[in-house]
């Protein structure tokens, strides 16, 4: 092979290798997240993760093949046929918990300090919920499959005033209340 047809080949097996490498970058981040579905077996919510792997692997075909990595219903139903992949598949967001909590916070405002929700940033500072017994959590301590359950009764709190309620709950001794209100939060820790 000549010169001038290698510098004509490598650009170009250089093009495809690119393509390839986005394609299976694009599968594997699409399908990462944990999402939230419907058990066609007992009609309750189940959080579920995608084999991301499996599906960037297969991604180079017309269409990635979906199967599920993980499930909050196994090891007890590990065997069942997922089912619940249509619900993936048909949904535009895919199930996706970002993507219930994005819209979960649109147009709320922070249940503590009245701040309102803006685009959230999931790498950054994480939104929270107030509990029925005024205790702050992060999503991410509930169960996927208790997500729907918590947004129907949770309020909605920034970062801020959640690292605050934090501190005042796990730490106490380190905190002074100089309102003279009563304290927005539960303290469980000694008093």
């Amino acid at each position: 092979m000549s010169v001038s047809r290698i510098g004509l080949v490598v650009p170009f097996l250089v093009a495809i290798a690119a393509i390839v490498a986005t394609r299976l970058l694009y599968a594997c981040m699409r399908c990462r997240d944990e999402r939230l579905v419907t058990c066609p077996e007992n009609l309750r919510p189940a959080g579920v993760r995608l084999d991301a792997r499996h599906a960037a692997a297969t991604s180079l075909r017309d269409r990635a093949d979906l199967r599920l990595s993980a499930c909050s219903r196994w090891p007890e139903r590990a065997g069942c046929g997922q089912e619940c992949l249509s619900q993936i598949e048909a949904a535009a967001d895919g199930c996706r918990v970002r993507g219930i909590l994005t819209d979960w916070y649109r147009g709320k405002v922070c249940s503590s300090c009245g701040r309102p929700f803006g685009d959230l940033q999931w790498n950054a500072v994480k939104p929270a919920f107030r509990t029925a017994d005024k205790v702050t959590v992060e999503w991410k301590q509930v169960a996927v499959a208790g997500l729907p359950e918590m947004l129907k009764t949770a309020l909605p709190v920034c970062f801020a005033c959640h690292m605050a309620s934090t501190l005042v709950r796990e730490h106490p001794e380190l905190t002074i209340d100089r309102s003279g209100r009563t304290p927005l939060f539960r303290s469980t820790g000694p008093c």
